[in-house]
Parts: C-alpha cells; structure tokens; sequence
C-alpha cells in the first residue's frame, strides 16, 4: 500500500470511529424498544385478555405510523441536519417506549405502538443518506452492516435483560414485570438523544477535527453523479420503476424479520422452555450469529464489490431454514438452530441491498427514495406479524405462518435476480487512486 493510500485508510478509520460508535448505540437502543414487545407477550396478554391476532395487529401497527412518516421525516433530516433530527427521534422515542406501561386495552396498545412508529421513523433511512454524505459506495456496505448489527446485539442483549426485568420486577409495586420493562427500557433512548445533539456532526464541511486538505479528499471520494443516476428529485424518485422493484425485495425482508423477531420469544418459549429468564438467554444465540454472519457477509460484498448474490443467498438460506424449523418446532435444539440462521440470513441480505438504491438516486432523490423503500418495504412489518398471529389463531399451528414467510424471502431472492441490468452490476467500484476497493485491516 502506497503512503497516500495509508494516509486514506487512517482517515476513513478515524472518521469511522468518530461517527459510527454513537449511531450504534442509538440504533442499538431504538432497536430494544421496538422488540421489546415480543417478550412483554408473555405476560401482557393473559392480564389483557389479548389473542394472538391482536398481539400480531398491535405488533404490526408500529409500521403504519413508519410508513406514514418515513418520507417526511427523511425529508426534514436533510432540511435540518442529522444531528438535531435524529435527537429528535431518540427523544420522542423513548418518551412512547416509557408511555407503554399503559398499554391495559387493546385500542392503547393500537395507539401507543402507531405513536411509537411516527416516533421512530426516519432514523434507519436516515443514517444511511448521513453516511452517503461522508463514504462512498465501495465503503458503506460493511459500515451499514456495523449499523444494522446493532438490532443484532440489541436481540442479543435486550433479551436476556427483558426477561430479567420481567421475571425480577413483576408485582413489585403493584406493576407488572412488562410494565417495569417498557419504562426502564425508554430511559436510555432520552438519555442517548442528548448526547446525539452534542456530539453528532453533520457534515464533513462542518466539523472541526478535519483539515482543508482531509476535507477536500472526503468529498472528492463521494460517489459522483453517472448517467444511470437520473433520479435527484421526489416526484423523479416516485416515477422511478426501478425504485418500486427495490421496494418490494425491501418488503420481503421486513417481512422476514420483524415476523420473526417480533414472534422468536413466543416460538422459544412454546418450544419446551419454561421460564422467560431461560427464553431470554436462549433468544440471544440467533443474534449473536447473525452479527457473525453479517460482518463476514458485507465485507466480502465490498471486497468483490458485488452485492447481487450478498442478497439472494442469505435470504434463501434463511427461508429453507424456516421451513426445515416449522417441521420440528417442539424441539427447542432444532428450532434454536433454524431460527439461528433463519434470522442470520434475513439480517445479512439488508445491508448488501442497501448499497443498490445509491447506484441510481442522488440529493433530494436519495432522500427521498431511500425513505420510500425504507418506509414502504417496511409496511412487510406490519403484514408479518399480523399474519403469523392470525394464522396461529386459525390453526392452532405457527408452520402455515413460517411457511408464507420464507415464500416471501424466496420471491425477494428472485426479485434481485431480476433487477434491471445496472443495478445488478457491481456499482462502480473505481477509486481516484486507481484501488478497486477499500483495504480492511
């Protein structure tokens, strides 16, 4: 490696650890509040009197209020800045999560969970149009991947602390454990949203631990207009074909995740587990494989500058694994593992994925289409849920359910398969140093 290319490297790795630990975190603890549902399940719903069809409507109710707000929210983002938006999401956030506690009907739940969605929507669309203003394309796959391992470690941690909490603190005070749990899960959010507002920064343009000369070189490595990338408005990005496909291999993924992450303490627990402290522990060994199995996947999809198959691999291996676990769900061993790499597969196919929607969006449009296929993609975490908890209340089994959502998972893998010829390339790669790619340590 010759100096200058060393010089980058350091750069790009100081950036790096400036910018991502805080997101990750903020991430991470967004991530605990929006999952934390599936283990007050276990309780909340024999004192509310709820069926599986309401749990899985409430569950899902959170991305209408994502879908609905998601646009907009990433629109006033560029407006205003990271820093003081995503504040403003935390803040509102953790308030909800804390409001929780009150969910004692069906129609609180409802609104409570929808309030919760317009809260957070905008953070995920949002980080990644932050992290287009600071990297280019050949390095975001595996920084989004270090993002988006956040929900991973926030399953592997939230678990085992929300059935701690839940078993620990239920009836002390006259409160249920779930009760104690959304309230001592929201604080952190508030917390987390005042450090974002002192210490984020919005731009390379506008901080002060970069030189001139380490600025000039940042921006020049940003990915530079090309003919393919003709989307740089809203209404060019809601015109956009190319976009809407996106948004479908996106909803299948949603689909896939939040129908499983929403429903793994219930399927834990139903396996033979008996406790919810036991179900927590044992919900945080698909996450802690899937933060493995993320890491390595988007760092060879940067390396080989190939996202395509980084995509569709995943997302079949996580569909055959459902389908092989819908068949031996009484066997905690089985079902552990099939989850395992069921969740692994899903959470390793977004972060790939997400450095197809930059080959062709650019300003205004990448906002705004990023968010669209964000929030609309995210409607599959509203239909998931919802249909596992119906299926299971019709059939008495979750195997029908399992089995529409690794369909699913499938149809998302065919999806890229098909995707228009440019988008299945390797975006364009070349650097102005004349390296192919970013070399990792």
């Amino acid at each position: 490696m010759s100096r200058s290319a060393a010089a980058e490297e350091s750069l790009y790795r100081r950036i790096v650890w400036r910018l991502c630990p805080l997101l990750f975190v903020a991430y991470l603890i967004a991530c605990v509040d929006r999952t934390n549902i599936g283990f007050a399940k276990l309780q909340m719903q024999s004192e509310l009197g709820m069926t599986d069809t309401i749990y899985g409507f409430g569950a899902g109710i959170f991305f209408i209020g994502y879908f609905l707000f998601e646009l907009p929210s990433n629109l006033l983002l560029q407006r205003y800045g990271a820093r003081k938006w995503i504040a403003r999401i935390m803040a509102s956030w953790g308030v909800i999560s804390m409001l929780m506690c009150m969910a004692h009907t069906p129609t609180t739940f409802y609104v409570l969970r929808f309030l919760l969605g317009v809260a957070e929507a905008g953070l995920v669309p949002g980080v990644i149009f932050y992290l287009t203003g600071w990297f280019p394309r050949t390095r975001r796959s595996r920084l989004i991947a270090v993002f988006y391992s956040a929900s991973a470690f926030a399953g592997m941690l939230g678990g085992p602390l929300s059935g701690y909490l839940m078993d620990r603190l239920n009836g002390s005070s006259g409160f249920g454990g779930w009760q104690w749990m959304f309230v001592l899960e929201g604080i952190p959010s508030v917390l987390i949203a005042v450090v974002v507002f002192f210490f984020l920064d919005d731009s390379p343009q506008t901080v002060n631990w970069l030189d001139a000369r380490e600025k000039a070189l940042v921006l020049s490595r940003l990915d530079p207009d090309s003919p393919e990338s003709d989307v740089t408005t809203v209404g060019g990005t809601l015109r956009s074909g190319r976009m809407w496909w996106l948004t479908f291999i996106y909803f299948t993924q949603a689909s896939g995740y939040v129908g499983m992450t929403m429903w793994l303490p219930s399927i834990i627990h139903s396996s033979g587990v008996k406790t919810i402290t036991e179900t927590g522990l044992l919900s945080a060994i698909p996450y802690l494989c899937a933060i493995v199995t993320m890491y390595l996947v988007s760092r060879s999809a940067d390396r080989r500058a190939e996202y395509r198959w980084h995509v569709i691999v995943p997302q079949v291996a996580a569909a055959i694994a459902l389908l092989i676990g819908s068949f031996h769900a009484d066997n905690t061993v089985v079902a552990l593992a099939c989850l395992s790499v069921a969740i692994a597969g899903v959470i390793s196919s977004t972060p790939p994925f997400w450095a197809l929607p930059s080959e062709f969006l650019r300003g205004t449009g990448a906002a705004a289409g990023i968010a669209v296929v964000s929030a609309t993609g995210n409607l599959g975490g509203f239909v998931s849920p919802f249909l596992i908890g119906s299926v299971r209340d019709l059939t008495g089994s979750m195997a029908s359910a399992l089995w529409v959502v690794a369909g699913l998972l499938v149809a998302g893998a065919v999806g890229v398969a098909l995707l228009p010829k440019e988008l299945r390339r390797a975006p364009g790669a070349a650097r102005m140093d004349g390296a192919t790619e970013p070399n990792y340590p």
